[in-house]
């Protein structure tokens, strides 16, 4: 019989430590080292044994191997079909995050009823059982609309099972719900643990590239906001998509952070509702929906995810600090950003900052992370601090430096687009962009060279 021993695993990157330690010294995490027992002589039936296929690889002239791009499994939800590229890849593995509750298994349950019309459908639950997906389901199909019959449920968390259901069913596509769930009992640690994690994934990889079947992954997140277990999980899969928003708000954003069939950073909008989650196809003119016009401390920003620009309201409030200690607290804007903005506006502009609370949200639960939102930022502050509301047809876009120079942000152009298109009438922009390129028509861009610069025009037709 052989015998096992115990170490310690780090959840988040997966160092090995004899002994446990309060501070993983890789990754810096607190408290991530878990206990496993491991034996001491490794299983003998190796990974393609467990999954019932022989891999005899086979060196190839690069020019005789055939694409499979053109060969996508169509998803006919638009804003799903954008963050994974153009469709399905045959033979992908996706990685899907998001926090409890937020969405995962109700989009991935909507995408396989509409793939399952026109590809064979697996779906793999560890968290609920059979009735309970059938009850989502019948909320989530349209009235009258019948089930397709290519999709199979099964509940199972056994790994050795679970290939024995997918040699029998034979499907194109495989949903796991979710990775933390499923277990090999060859392997002597729990369902979740890093070896478990990483040791099924494996499994579920070499099964989707050899027989050219798509699998989607969904994992649990932990309370930082990343993908729980080993960050080689990451590593072994296609893509990696994250579902964010607030869950108190309808607002979802499907996030692509990693696609090798794709854009990176490209997003998907959905809107919470009682049938599910509803495309959003113009998310600019839904986040703009409910804003307040003339309202002080309200701006409009351009930013740019992946390839779709969109135009959120950036919303900021003054108040006069109590006890000496002024705070910064952001809602959807990095907090360091907004530190380094808040000292660019007292030093540049002469307005006193350390006297005041500032609040900076960006509405809808949207987080900005590129600079190019700076001026929008510091324009609702300066609104709100003044108490003077800014030209509602007006946006503003521009990166702003520590010496208060605006600096060019990237693809202004559709930027531009996007604005003039929703009824936009001015844009403050960088003196140094639009080089060549004309603006569109029926918009004027107001070039400037310094944030100075841009307070002038922006309020000059306020007169104060």
């Amino acid at each position: 019989m052989p015998r096992s021993f115990s170490r310690f695993v780090c959840q988040q990157c997966g160092r090995v430590s004899a002994s446990y330690m309060g501070k993983c010294p890789q990754c810096n995490a607190f408290n991530s080292m878990v206990e496993e027992i491991v034996a001491d002589e490794a299983p003998s039936r190796s990974v393609a044994s467990k999954a019932g296929v022989v891999t005899r690889s086979k060196p190839q002239k690069i020019g005789d191997i055939t694409s499979s791009a053109e060969k996508r499994i169509q998803v006919p939800i638009g804003e799903f079909s954008r963050v994974l590229g153009g469709g399905i890849v045959p033979g992908s593995l996706v990685l899907i995050g998001g926090d409890p509750g937020i969405g995962k298994s109700t989009l991935m349950l909507q995408m396989t009823l509409e793939v399952s019309r026109g590809a064979r459908t697996l779906y793999v639950t560890g968290e609920e059982s059979e009735q309970q997906i059938k009850m989502r389901a019948d909320r989530l199909l349209a009235a009258g609309t019948a089930f397709p019959d290519s999709l199979m449920i099964v509940n199972e968390t056994s790994m050795p099972v679970i290939m024995n259901h997918i040699r029998d069913v034979q499907p194109q596509v495989i949903i796991i719900d979710s990775i933390q769930t499923v277990y090999d009992a060859d392997f002597d640690s729990s369902a979740g643990s890093v070896t478990q994690v990483r040791e099924c994934s494996s499994q579920l990889r070499e099964l989707a590239k050899s027989q050219n079947i798509s699998v989607f992954l969904i994992g649990h997140v932990t309370k930082e906001g990343v993908i729980a277990g080993p960050r080689v999980l990451e590593h072994i899969v296609d893509t990696v998509l994250y579902l964010e928003g607030d869950r108190y708000q309808s607002f979802r954003l499907l996030r692509s952070v990693k696609n090798r069939f794709g854009t990176t950073a490209e997003v998907g909008v959905f809107e919470m509702a009682g049938t599910g989650l509803r495309e959003v196809t113009n998310p600019s003119e839904a986040f703009l929906a409910e804003r307040l016009f003339n309202a002080p401390g309200s701006s409009i920003a351009v930013t740019v995810e992946g390839t779709r620009p969109l135009l959120v309201e950036v919303q900021g409030l003054t108040s006069a600090a109590q006890f000496g200690n002024a705070r910064r607290t952001p809602n959807g804007v990095d907090y360091n950003r907004l530190l380094m903005l808040s000292a660019v506006i007292t030093r540049r502009l002469g307005l006193k900052m350390i006297e005041q609370d500032i609040f900076v949200n960006v509405v809808g639960g949207i987080k900005i992370d590129e600079p190019a939102a700076d001026l929008a930022i510091v324009m609702a502050i300066v609104s709100s601090y003044r108490d003077i509301p800014l030209q509602a047809d007006t946006v503003f876009i521009g990166e702003i430096g520590l010496a208060g120079e605006l600096r060019m942000p990237a693809q202004l152009s559709i930027r531009l687009k996007e604005a003039q298109k929703l009824g936009f009438r001015k844009a403050i922009i960088p003196q140094s962009n639009l080089a060549g390129e004309n603006p569109p028509k029926g918009l004027e861009v107001i070039k400037v060279r310094s944030l100075y610069q841009a307070i002038e025009k922006a309020f000059e037709s306020t007169g104060k």
